[in-house]
Parts: C-alpha cells; structure tokens; sequence
C-alpha cells in the first residue's frame, strides 16, 4: 500500500519526514485547521507527490494553490459537488468521504468518473484529524472498483489490523494508507520515529 503523510506544517520536520520517502504528502489549505500550512515547497523531492487539502474551497483559489505550491493531487474535504470536481485539471483528485454506521454508499455514484481516488475518513467534529478509527467492515458494503485511501485515526496500535485488513477482501481496493494525527507530537508535528517504525514494519 502507498503512505500519505497528512497535515504537515513546518519546514525542517517536512524535510524528516520526505527522507521516509512517503509516496503522498498533505498540505492542508484551510484556515481553521491546526494544521494550516503556510510554509514553502521548494525542496520536496520531485517522486513525493504534494497534496493540496481544501475544504468547500472555490475552484478559483484551488487552481491558485495547485500552481503556487506546484501540486499533483488535490483532496477535497468538505461538501464539493461533482461538476467542480471535474473542473479540477491535470492533477489527482480526491474526494473525501466521513464513513459511520449511517453512511450510504450510494453516494458515491455521482463521483465515480469525476475523481481519481475516494478518502474513507472517521466521522467526527472536525474535518479530519479526529484520531478515531472507524469500523472497516463497514466496507464491505463498498459498491465501486475505484481505488479508495483508508484513513482515520490510524497510528502504531494499528499496526496489526491494517496487516490483517490488508490481507482481507476489504482491501481489494485500497490504494493507500492516510497518516496524521496519531503519529504528531503537536498539531502538524509529526514524531518521525514513530513514522519510520510504522512504514518499516508494514
């Protein structure tokens, strides 16, 4: 499985945590996130896809980001519709989706031919980075062949059951593994050992 390391925010921990040489790294352009990035990308290594995270963002301010930042993929956490996007192009769009018991998956069929990934993240008060981990059995309700990326409050107690999900049908199409707030020493501040550890032992 791919690694996306999500929400990072300060210039000499992104340096440590690209050297783990992660597949996806996230950057999260939403001013009431803790995790706000603010910074510069100029030293990212070139195979570290960037990801810009936008939440009901205009399509005018994600184009500005996708070219300020020189983006590859964008992830879309909040209530965007289809027709943006598929106005969104040349990079990777994902859409993310917060997965509890009530969830319906027939929501996904609108954005099936409009994005390239889905998000599955835990149902919570914020947007992302609640570090809670949702029930992945409930994917086996999961209708598509569209590559998804699992997230939700993963961290080293997972370790274990991401290597029994992995080797379960429920992950048939699971794309990558979303890294955040169980790995963070402080909001945006990720403990890189426990990163490498986590990436070495997958």
């Amino acid at each position: 499985m791919n690694i996306k390391i999500c929400g990072m925010k300060y210039k000499d921990n992104i340096e440590a945590v690209a050297a783990l040489q992660p597949e996806y790294m996230g950057f999260i352009f939403y001013e009431k996130s803790k995790r706000n990035f603010k910074g510069n990308l100029q030293n990212l290594p070139k195979e570290i896809k960037k990801v810009g995270v936008f939440v009901d963002a205009s399509l005018e301010d994600i184009n500005d980001k996708i070219e300020k930042f020189d983006l590859q993929a964008v992830q879309l956490h909040g209530d965007e519709s289809p027709e943006l996007c598929s106005s969104i192009n040349n990079v990777e769009v994902v859409k993310v989706f917060a997965i509890g018991e009530t969830f319906d998956f027939a929501t996904l069929k609108q954005y099936e031919d409009v994005c390239d990934y889905f998000l599955f993240d835990t149902k919570g008060k914020e947007k992302g980075g609640n570090g809670i981990v949702f029930d992945w059995n409930l994917l086996k309700n999961y209708p598509s062949e569209k590559p998804f990326i699992l997230s939700g409050g993963i961290g080293l107690d997972e370790l274990d059951s991401i290597k029994d999900f992995a080797n379960s049908k429920l992950a048939r199409y699971c794309y990558a593994l979303d890294l955040n707030s169980k790995f963070e020493d402080a909001p945006g501040l990720k403990n890189v050992k426990k990163l490498k550890y986590f990436k070495n032992n997958l």
